[in-house]
């Protein structure tokens, strides 16, 4: 909304900076930060007068002595927290009639309504797994295909959604109708894998914060480059009209995350429980979707595919051999049992996540 300011240059010069994305893109970021600094200390307070503390998801999965029972103190579902930072800021500082905008948001509340569910079932029904994961997972699917297919039915996406782009190529591997069939199912996939990845990211105070913090300044970026037609074309992306909107979004995630980190790091005063991950997750991957970078998603979140795999790995061979590839998982728990703290699991796998978002990045100019 504030937007329309710009409107107004004529009377008052500055005015004019509203106009500038990658103005309100800091104004959304320095507003949801802030949202989540003021707000963070009432939101613990109200999380523990409604007792809002889930079960260790950790019980009968880990040893005793690995689990540190002063956690199942701390409150849950803090990702209310985050999000109402996200659309907020959002809602204030990008162009309210760009239809991406509240395509994005209403993403974010739906992934955020079925995981405030799923904590809920947790905390009233002091039940380790909530809401079961069949049910979950379609309905994340069903949000997925809302989603993309919006995306995809947008008039400024163009025929760019109905090709299938691969990292340092210029030219699409798949156009025309077998290229709209594989972005879309691609599209839904990474969607839903990305909301899931994030969501097994969060076992440890800050971990999950601090990486998509990463995550959402690389999106961040690849958004810029396709709604701007002078770098789009020089780095050979897809240029979409209004993308830049998306900027807006995406520093909105970066704020409110970092405001969230403030109360997340070590020791947790809350965590953002599904409530949170799932919605931050699939945020993430819908950007990557719309930039055309779904594949890369898998570079620029490579601490999220890490967690997730680990855990892939560690069913799959359980089930086929009765053996463990790892000590235990998510792999921030194998690394635990390996005797690395906590400080030094989330620092060191910070520094990944900085290291995986730079070479996303970098792929920009790899074509």
């Amino acid at each position: 909304m504030l937007y329309y300011l710009s409107d107004l240059r004529n009377f008052f010069g500055p005015l004019r900076l509203f106009d500038y994305v990658t103005f309100r893109a800091g104004g959304a970021a320095f507003t949801a930060m802030m949202f989540a600094f003021i707000f963070g200390p009432l939101t613990v307070q109200l999380l523990k007068r409604l007792n809002a503390t889930a079960p260790s998801r950790h019980d009968g999965l880990i040893p005793a002595e690995f689990i540190d029972r002063a956690k199942d103190k701390t409150p849950s579902m803090g990702g209310l927290l985050i999000v109402a930072a996200i659309a907020l800021a959002t809602l204030l500082w990008a162009v309210p009639t760009n239809p991406l905008v509240p395509a994005f948001l209403g993403t974010l509340l739906c992934l955020c309504g079925l995981g405030f569910l799923d904590d809920y079932a947790k905390v009233a029904r002091r039940c380790r797994d909530g809401v079961s994961g069949r049910l979950k997972l379609v309905f994340q699917f069903a949000i997925a295909m809302c989603a993309v297919f919006f995306l995809m039915s947008a008039h400024q996406t163009g025929d760019f959604m109905f090709s299938f782009m691969v990292p340092l190529m210029t030219e699409p591997l798949f156009s025309g109708l077998s290229g709209a069939m594989v972005s879309f199912v691609v599209g839904v996939f990474v969607v839903v894998g990305s909301s899931n990845a994030v969501n097994l990211t969060d076992g440890k105070d800050g971990l999950a914060a601090g990486s998509i913090i990463f995550s959402a300044m690389a999106f961040a970026v690849f958004a810029y480059v396709c709604g701007h037609l002078v770098f789009s074309e020089y780095l050979k992306v897809p240029f979409i009209p209004g993308s830049s909107e998306v900027v807006v979004f995406a520093a909105a995630i970066i704020g409110a995350s970092t405001g969230f980190l403030w109360y997340n790091c070590h020791p947790a005063s809350m965590f953002m429980g599904d409530t949170g991950s799932l919605a931050l997750g699939g945020s993430i991957g819908l950007i990557a979707v719309l930039v055309r970078q779904e594949l890369t998603l898998a570079l620029v979140g490579g601490v999220f595919v890490m967690e997730a795999l680990s855990v892939i790995i560690q069913v799959t061979s359980f089930k086929l051999t009765g053996k463990r590839v790892f000590l235990c998982a998510p792999i921030h728990h194998h690394f635990e049992r390996k005797g690395w703290t906590e400080t030094q699991i989330v620092t060191r796998f910070w520094i990944l996540a900085g290291i995986f978002a730079v070479i996303g990045v970098s792929t920009l100019k790899l074509r």
